[in-house]
C-alpha cells in the first residue's frame, strides 16, 4: 500500500525538527503545509512544503495537502506527533485486514510516555453537562468519562470506536474521495 502523508503546520518549526525525521522513512510521499508563510524551517530530503499566502482553517489546509499526494492512504499528522518507528506499518497492515475500515489511530503516548487515552464514544448530555460545568463539584466526573473516554477498554487492543483523536491518524483514499475530504 502506498502512503502520503499531511502535516500541517501553524508556526511549529521546533517540533517538525522532531516528528519529520520519525515520520519521513515511513511514507512514501510527505507534504508539509505551512499555514504561516515561511514557518517551517529546514526538512529532511524529499520532503515537500506548501506555503499558504494566508492563514486557512485546518481542514482546509489537510484537504490541500490530500490533494498533493497520491497514496493508497494518507497520514494525517499533528506537527508535535512523533511516532514510533513502526507506527504507519502497524496501522497499514491493520487497515488492509479490514476492507471497511476507513480511519486507523494508534495507541497514544504523552511526551512522559503514559498513556493518552485517546479513542472516544460520542458524548452524553449528562456526561458533558458533569465534565464543563459545576455539577463536576457534586458527581465524581471520572465515573461519567469513564464511558466516553473508554477507559475500561485495553489501549493495546483494537477497537471500533465513535470518533479518536486526530493527532495522527490513517486514512483510507477511496474514504476521503468518498466523502470529498475534511470539512472546510
Amino acid at each position: 500500500m502506498r502512503v502520503s502523508a499531511v502535516v500541517v503546520s501553524h508556526g511549529h518549526a521546533r517540533e517538525l525538527e522532531r516528528s519529520l525525521p520519525a515520520l519521513a522513512p515511513q511514507v512514501d510521499e510527505l507534504v508539509v503545509v505551512a499555514n504561516v508563510p515561511g514557518s517551517v524551517g529546514s526538512v529532511p530530503e524529499g520532503v515537500r512544503v506548501l506555503e499558504n499566502e494566508r492563514p486557512l482553517s485546518f481542514a482546509a489546509n489537510a484537504n490541500q495537502g490530500f490533494g498533493a499526494t497520491s497514496g493508497e492512504a494518507v497520514v494525517v499528522a499533528n506537527p508535535d506527533a512523533v511516532p514510533e518507528p513502526d507506527a504507519v506499518a502497524i496501522l497499514c497492515d491493520f487497515m488492509a485486514e479490514r476492507p471497511r475500515c476507513g480511519v486507523a489511530g494508534p495507541r497514544m503516548l504523552y511526551p512522559d510516555g503514559s498513556w493518552q487515552p485517546s479513542r472516544r464514544s460520542f458524548p452524553t448530555v449528562g456526561a458533558t453537562l458533569v465534565r464543563r460545568t459545576p455539577l463536576r463539584l457534586l458527581f465524581r466526573p471520572l465515573r461519567w468519562q469513564r464511558k466516553h473516554y473508554l477507559l475500561d477498554e485495553r489501549p493495546e487492543d483494537p477497537a471500533r470506536t465513535d470518533t479518536m483523536l486526530g493527532a495522527f491518524l490513517l486514512l483510507r483514499r477511496a474514504m476521503l474521495d468518498e466523502i470529498g475530504g475534511f470539512d472546510p
